[in-house]
């Protein structure tokens, strides 16, 4: 009689008590055959493909932007994918590609003192009107505070302003993060993102508004809002083709800032009384103006979509979700141009593969949908993920639920699993019983006060009241010591949206595979049952996701 190894005789045990059951439980057997086919050799083999120099930095409305795509499908296809938007991979994204060039100084004018900032260097602008010159010859400043209109905290920035042909100066982040008590304390609210202080100087009906950028209160360096901003800017089409925008938006750096506020006469302690309650808006007595020269190009990018229809219920869908693009190729640095984004996020992109391999490879194949979602034009505001959210392929009250991959981590494994947004929804609960599969923990991820939560796809199916989950690695990391995780925790950051971001041989993937393979597990559980998971009590997305049913 053959001898059976007890591990894979407990296997085969797993997988017979998941193919009997009932359904109406989240299923505990994990599919020793599906998890190994996520594998470190093809995973680094797609990172590098990706990231390749010939890709161009996989920007929206490039070159880049069609091979990226191209090979996204291609590879959905060769797995053994369906097309996941009727007989085709692509959902064609409406965007407007906008390249706005300061014609005149950015200056400031005060009597008969003035300065002027350097475009790039001192300050970055744009404007989402589609109109070829944009002309602001003069308006007056106003220190604005956090910019901010809350009423569910008694916060407004704009009280007794009329902001009408005015341009707003705003801080980044919100009350918060300078006093705990404040808002939701270390946990940044989306009325601290940058883009939410656009919308709402749009809905005041400022001319301008202009973010002070902080390096500590943003969560990353002016280089970060330089790159971003050097070249052409994406936005969705919108039927008024930006008109109801501000005239121009834009940030200054700290040091343009204080150079502003010595030529308002020391108003500087104005950001100390903006940060505690009661604040008023400020006029500084100062004018600037502006011209800025638009070329803009109406176009289409593609989200790319595989589905694997389940076995007994396909009309529910469980969406694991990543982003293809990245900056393109921008100012040379070293003599390197071209924003690869290995890391961001060549490596989601990578999981997705690797992730659809294991669902095909399943010994039990899962009960509802997979659609696997590579959304582009992410870097520029979460866009793509914003179009599947407003005009979703499959219904979104039959979607049970959002896995977003974004940026994992090439440092090793770690003992932790960091989740974005812990405390929103069960899926907080499916996490935890997936890490403790692999002896780990889970713990609060990202930086709360960096507004973590807001920064990647998995948001936009919040906002439409998809349960969503994003993971990564966590900071313990196995059989390095502090100092060295210290080091490459820094090294590897520096690279964000830098020409750095590259695979190198530095790369441990070890723990980018056991995150794959741990988001692997949270999906086939959801596969497997006939559950929905909600949002918990106290998050700001439960009732529209109560709503969805």
């Amino acid at each position: 009689m053959k001898r059976f190894d007890p591990i894979i005789l407990i296997a085969i045990m797993m997988l017979a008590s998941c193919g009997n059951h009932t359904g109406n439980t989240t299923s505990e057997a994990l599919d020793t055959a599906a998890l190994n086919r996520i594998e470190a050799e093809s995973f680094i083999q797609y990172v590098k493909d990706l990231s390749a120099d010939e890709f161009f930095g996989r920007k929206p409305f490039t070159k880049g932007d069609t091979l990226a795509v191209t090979y996204i499908a291609e590879e959905f296809e060769r797995i053994g994918l369906e097309p996941g938007n009727g007989e085709h991979y692509f959902q064609a994204v409406p965007m407007v590609e906008i390249m706005s060039t300061p014609a005149t100084p950015l200056t400031f004018s005060k009597g008969n003192s003035q300065f002027s900032l350097d475009h790039l260097d001192d300050f970055v602008i744009g404007s989402k009107r589609l109109t070829a010159q944009v002309n602001v010859p003069e308006t007056d400043v106003v220190f604005a505070g956090f910019g901010i209109v809350a009423p569910e905290y008694g916060w407004n920035d704009y009280a007794g302003l009329d902001a009408k042909g005015k341009t707003v100066v705003v801080m980044v982040n919100d009350p918060g993060f300078y006093d705990k008590t404040l808002f939701k304390g270390d946990t940044m609210t989306y009325y601290g993102r940058w883009t939410y202080k656009f919308e709402e100087a749009a809905r005041q009906g400022a001319t301008g508004v202009l973010i002070i950028h902080d390096t500590d209160a943003a969560s990353y360096g002016w280089n970060v809002v330089r790159s971003g901003w050097a070249g052409p800017q994406l936005s969705l089409v919108t039927p008024d083709n930006g008109a109801s925008r501000a005239a121009f938006e834009g940030w200054l750096t700290a040091e343009a800032t204080e150079k502003l506020f010595e030529l308002a006469g020391g108003a500087d302690s104005l950001i100390s009384q903006a940060k505690k309650p009661g604040f008023k808006p400020v006029e500084l007595g100062i004018k600037t103006g502006i011209s800025l020269k638009n070329e803009f190009r109406k176009s289409a990018s593609n989200n790319v979509l595989g589905k694997l229809s389940g076995s007994k219920y396909p009309d529910e869908y469980i969406i694991y979700s990543a982003h293809w693009d990245h900056l393109g190729v921008g100012e040379p640095i070293d003599g390197d141009s071209i924003y690869n984004g290995a890391i961001d996020n060549a490596s989601g992109v990578a999981a997705l593969f690797e992730l659809a391999k294991a669902f095909k490879g399943a010994a039990v194949p899962p009960e509802r949908s997979i659609l696997f979602l590579a959304v582009t034009a992410e870097e520029q505001g979460l866009l793509g993920s914003a179009y599947y959210a407003a005009n979703p392929v499959y219904p979104l009250g039959k979607t049970v639920a959002n896995i977003n991959i974004d940026a994992l981590s090439p440092i090793g494994q770690t003992s932790d699993v960091a989740v974005v947004g812990l405390g929103q929804s069960d899926m907080d609960d499916y996490a935890r019983r997936a890490a403790a599969r692999q002896n780990r923990e889970v713990v609060p991820g990202g930086n709360p006060s960096a507004g973590s939560f807001f920064r990647s796809d998995h948001f936009n199916f919040a906002k439409v009241g998809v349960p969503a989950l994003y993971t990564g690695s966590g900071k313990n990391v196995i059989d390095k010591d502090s100092t060295e995780v210290a080091a490459l925790q820094d090294a590897f950051g520096k690279r964000y949206h830098d020409v750095s971001d590259e695979y190198d041989e530095t790369w441990d993937v070890s723990g980018m595979i056991a995150d794959i393979r741990l988001v692997f597990d949270i999906g086939y559980s959801l596969s497997q049952e006939r559950t929905f998971p909600k949002w918990k009590t106290g998050s700001e997305f439960k009732a529209i996701g109560d709503a969805r049913f």
